[in-house]
């Protein structure tokens, strides 16, 4: 199945039967698993490489800020597509757990309450919400081992004393606007790649309760699941959070829509 775009009526128009050359999004078929993040990744759709990008944003929007999903059957078939899918390569009944980031997109709950048809009733749901930017910490120690002091092939350091200064000034600066804002999101406001791994606190369990019932859960099926995964700075702050707690369960991640491209060098 595909989505188009009509470009004379500016909408998009489901074929949930038929694949087409003008297809702008598709179910991914035998595409469907990937390794990325570290575990085993799986996504409904993944767009054309010949869209164009103001569509694939048009239709980003569209999916994630519908608001009443029930009065568009067109979309909501679009979703249950998707988990039907997944539901084909793994089973659902042996999961214990689902984990999802908070979103403004409706798409998420939408998914977990189509998910709860196809696994045990005892499947349990916690949400991973944004922490204020004013808790938002920087890893310096890890960063400065990691990056800072690091060598040539000669053995001699990369960085000067000097640079090594400069950049710790660089990083406090970017966290002293972080925690002005109101509101922080590592895709937006951390435009180097290198600072993302050591951003810390940037997601938090909903409740206390979660918190310590994950902590405690060893050798259990988890599935992390969001609605579009483009960077993959969510997903991988959401399996950091999880993997601080303990890292003894089996993760698997879906997204309603992925990429193939996402790999795990960043975790």
């Amino acid at each position: 199945m595909g989505v188009t775009f009509d470009n004379t009526e500016k909408k998009f128009v489901f074929d949930f039967e038929h694949d087409g050359a003008e297809d702008i999004v598709s179910l991914t078929g035998n595409g469907y698993q990937v390794e990325a993040f570290g575990k085993c990744f799986y996504y409904g759709y993944e767009f054309s490489e010949q869209v164009e990008s103001s569509v694939r944003t048009a239709f980003i929007k569209y999916v994630k800020f519908t608001k009443d999903l029930q009065d568009t059957p067109d979309l909501t078939a679009f979703i249950k597509k998707a988990v039907d899918n997944l539901g084909k390569q793994i089973d659902l009944y042996d999961y214990n757990l689902v984990v999802m980031p908070e979103s403004s997109s409706k798409v998420n709950q939408y998914m977990l309450r189509y998910i709860y048809r196809f696994a045990q009733p005892t499947l349990r749901k916690m949400e991973l919400v944004k922490s204020l930017p004013s808790t938002i910490s920087f890893d310096m120690d890890a960063y400065e081992q990691a990056y800072l002091n690091d060598v040539l092939e000669n053995g001699r350091p990369r960085y000067t004393q000097a640079q090594k200064e400069e950049a710790k000034q660089s990083v406090n600066k970017m966290l002293d606007l972080i925690h002005q804002k109101d509101y922080f999101t590592i895709a937006k406001d951390v435009k180097k790649s290198r600072f993302r791994p050591y951003i810390m606190n940037f997601l938090r369990f909903a409740s206390k309760e979660d918190e310590e019932l994950c902590s405690k859960i060893r050798h259990q099926n988890v599935l992390v699941i969001d609605d579009i995964t483009t960077s993959g700075s969510t997903l991988n702050e959401v399996l950091r959070t999880l993997r601080i707690l303990n890292e003894d369960n089996d993760i698997t991640i879906f997204s309603l829509i992925g990429r193939r491209d996402l790999m795990a060098e960043s975790l």
